[in-house]
Order: structure tokens, then sequence, then C-alpha cells
């Protein structure tokens, strides 16, 4: 009796190794010979055909892989990825998911077992140097850098015209100027200057970013709000286009997109990847240009470049993490021809630096009346004064959206920001 109870013993743990050594190849994710990964992104005019293009370029390499894109919302990916990543599970998760450089130190330090080292799938000395610190940790490379978020002033020429002025009129303008213009815009066309979603400080970013302030000081950490005054002018330039009455409110990114689209506004302050967005309206071809960002009009570090965005691309520690960062470094990683596609094609300019020498990034382009606009935003690049976004970027602009509509309503400025920096300090601990 005690020899088949000691093998019936013996037999229920050989069982139960079996059974968990299964799991932990499955969760360890050691699957070379994938034929599909999934990827998510958002954006269907800007990431989501920049993927679409990888796809193909990628048959050379690999014909038999599947690579399933899907499409989501920004904000419904972060929530996928932190109501997921939090609980410890990766079931129902992509093998490539694109993250704004603003979000990607909150993960990558929260959840640094979750991603896949992509340090040998891309020479990071290729990549524009602000883009390796916020998608990397520890000294390695956790994100394969994409897109810069090089911001410029998107204006309809027609307009402008219209109004008494010229391209001319832009270079180098501070926000009063663009103000004054915006006034008489819309006194002789009807047409408001730009759209605003008051939830979203987008602006304010690029305003302060201008100048080579933060919403943190350089540890990215120390809250940077009472006192700063970049920050200050910001609210107030904010606060000056609003009452100049300059502005189409909208609440989300269709409203966003449709205000330009059907020729409501006549500008559109914004990083270089709405450009495949405005694009998308064929009918205005010839109507619109590219001049700098306005820089604050009172602060002297100020200068006419900014950064709104950019996004990486990051591979999940899940089956098909090995192909999946080959797919990434074989494209978006290496591919000169594949970064020339993708600039002809949607206006992208990614931040691969070789990139650069081709004919496409110093091409005219018909649609902003012949202007070399991707050779603009290369220069304009070189001047974006670097700051470090630090984790709290959103957290911080949630109490500072809050003391915006305080500001808005009355309260004093200082007060406004005295207060947001004891909220931020309260809170980010």
């Amino acid at each position: 009796m005690k020899k088949y109870l000691a093998l019936f013993l013996v037999s229920i743990l050989l069982l139960a190794a079996c059974s968990s050594g299964s799991k932990t190849e499955e969760a360890s994710g050691d699957s070379k010979d994938t034929n599909e990964i999934t990827v998510w992104a958002w954006d269907p005019n800007f990431n989501i055909k920049a993927l679409e293009m990888a796809k193909e370029a990628y048959k050379a390499e690999d014909s038999e892989l599947n690579v399933k894109i899907v499409e989501n919302a920004q904000a419904d990916i972060i929530q996928k990825l932190n109501t997921s990543l939090s609980s410890g599970t990766t079931k129902g998760l992509p093998n490539i998911v694109l993250i704004e450089d603003y979000r990607a130190q909150s993960f990558l330090q929260a959840y640094p077992d979750m991603f896949y080292e992509l340090t040998d799938s891309f020479k990071a000395e290729e990549f524009a140097d602000y883009k390796i610190a916020p998608t990397s940790l520890d000294g390695k490379n956790y994100g394969l850098p994409f897109d810069t978020g090089v911001t410029g002033l998107y204006f309809r020429t027609d307009y402008l015209e219209e109004a008494g002025y010229k391209v001319e009129d832009l270079k180098d303008m501070d926000w009063n100027k663009y103000i004054e213009i915006g006034k008489k815009v819309k006194e002789t066309t009807g047409k408001h200057m730009l759209t605003l979603d008051p939830k979203d400080l987008g602006l304010i970013r690029t305003m302060i970013q201008s100048a080579g302030s933060w919403y943190l000081k350089e540890d990215g950490v120390t809250p940077n709000l009472a006192g700063n005054e970049a920050l200050k002018e910001a609210f107030e330039t904010y606060k000056a286009i609003l009452d100049a009455d300059l502005v189409k409110p909208v609440s989300d990114w269709s409203q966003f997109v449709a205000g330009f689209n059907s020729g409501d506004v006549a500008t559109v302050p914004s990083g270089n990847w709405i450009t495949a967005s405005i694009k998308a309206e064929e009918s205005q071809s010839g109507k619109w240009t590219v001049a700098a960002q306005p820089r604050l009009s009172n602060n002297p570090d100020s200068v006419n470049a900014s950064n709104l965005g950019g996004s990486s691309w990051y591979v999940l520690n899940v089956p098909g993490k090995e192909k999946a960062a080959e797919f990434l470094g074989k494209t978006f990683g290496s591919n000169v021809d594949f970064y020339q596609e993708l600039n002809t094609e949607i206006g992208a300019i990614g931040t691969y630096k070789p990139a650069a020498e081709g004919e496409a990034y110093k091409a005219a382009d018909e649609f902003f009346g012949g202007q070399k606009v991707i050779t603009d935003f290369a220069a304009m690049t070189e001047k974006i004064p670097q700051v470090n976004y630090g984790l709290h970027t959103y957290a911080i602009e949630d109490i500072l959206a809050v003391e915006m509509q305080n500001y808005l309503k009355g309260k004093d400025i200082d007060k406004v920001l005295e207060d947001a920096q004891a909220q931020a300090e309260a809170q980010i601990k």
C-alpha cells in the first residue's frame, strides 16, 4: 500500500512540475518562431498609417509574419496598460505598444519587468539625443524612438492675406503679435484663430518648454509651479487668447481635427505629427503654410521652437517579444528607405538621424505652397530647449487644469500657482 501511495505522490509531483514548467515558459515569452504579433497605437492618419507601412516594408524580411494593428484612443491604451500591469497580468496585452514620451518613465519605473529590453535591437546613437533619456532606464533602452514632437504654427494663407498680412509677418513672432493678427483675422474673415480643449493644456506645455521650463525642476520630481515665471506668462497668454475671442472650443480629437479640416479656424499651433491630418483635407492644398511657434513675449529665454508630444515604441514582456523587437529593429530602427516613404506618404519626421540625409526630407511640399516643410521643421528641432519631463506631467496638469479655470474666473495668478504648488507637493511624494 505504501509503495502505491509513494508512486501516486511521485506522479502528482511530476505532473505539477510539468504544469509549472509549461506556465513558466508561457510567461517568459520565449517564442522566437511566432507568426503573429499585435500592436496598439492611436491616430489613423499618422501612427496607424506608419505601422501599416512598416508591416509592408517588413515583408522583405519575413513574409510569413502577421502584424495585427489595433487602433485605440491614447487614453484607452493608458488605462488598459495600467489596469493589466498593476494587477501583474499580461493577458490580452499586445506585443508592441506606442507610449507618449511624457508618460514613458512612469511606466518604466513602475513596471520595469513588464517591458522587454531593446538595447541590442537598434543603435541608440543613431537617434536624436533628447529621445533616449525618456525611453531608457538604468542605462538600458526599452523604447525605440519614433517621431519628434517639434511644434509649428500651421496657418491658412488665404485668411492671413484677407486680413492684410503676409507670410513674412509670421517670422519669429511672439504671442502678443499672434493675438494682434488673430483679432484682425477674426474681424475680416469671421474665423476663430484656433481650437482649444479646456481639459488639455498642451499649449501651455509648448509655451513653457520654449523657455526651457517645465512643471518639474531639473530632477524630474520636484514641482516647479509657484514662482515659475514662464508658467505664469503662459497662463496669462492663454487667458489673453480667450479674452480676445480667438478660440473655438472643442472637447475631443475628432472635433479638433474637424476644426481645421472644415476651415473654421485659421491656425493650428501643434506638433508636426498633425501634418497628416491637415493634409487629409485635399481641397485645402496650397492654402497652408508652417511658421515657427510664437515665443513668450516677456521671457528672454523663450525661443521660437518647442515640442508637443512625440512617442516611442515599446515591446511588452509577453510571448512573441523577440519577433516584435526584430520587427521594430528592421523597420523603425534602421530602414532609411522606409523613413523616406514615411515622410513622403504621411509627413512623419522620425528621430532616426540617418534618414535626414534622404531626398524626401529635403523636398518641397505643394500642399504647403512649395514650402520645404521638413527642412524647416528640422531647423526648428535643433532649437528646442531640452527639459526633464520626469514622472508627473499629467498628474500636475490635472491640478493646473482646475486652477486654470479658477484663474479664468478671476483668481489671482500668483495665488493660482501657489495653490497648485501646494497641491502638487501633497500629491507627489
